[in-house]
């Protein structure tokens, strides 16, 4: 199961902490405030769960999947997640 805003949005409230309107705000605020920051090419760092970072791809070779044509892919950024330590003990834990 992939885990959406809504289900985050429903899990904040059924903590009973905030009304599904104020969850759904924070959420998007969250969401907004990341991705402000990483357009603004600044590295995101949430302490027990990782970091977000904007790396630069030189321009390259590829090619096209559908006719096997050679083509040339533009230089480009791409967002890279990096989990702490703390996140990848508890995911391997048995």
């Amino acid at each position: 199961m992939t885990l959406t805003k809504a289900h985050i949005v429903e899990n904040l409230f059924a903590k009973n902490i905030f009304t599904k309107t104020e969850s759904a705000h924070i959420i998007e605020t969250l969401f907004e405030i990341v991705k402000q920051s990483l357009e603004q090419g600044e590295d995101v760092l949430i302490s027990g769960f990782g970091k977000f970072s904007v790396k630069d791809k030189n321009q390259r070779r590829g090619r096209n999947p559908q006719t096997g044509d050679p083509i040339m892919l533009s230089p480009r950024k791409v967002i890279t997640f990096k989990c702490s330590g703390v996140l990848r003990e508890k995911i391997n834990q048995e």
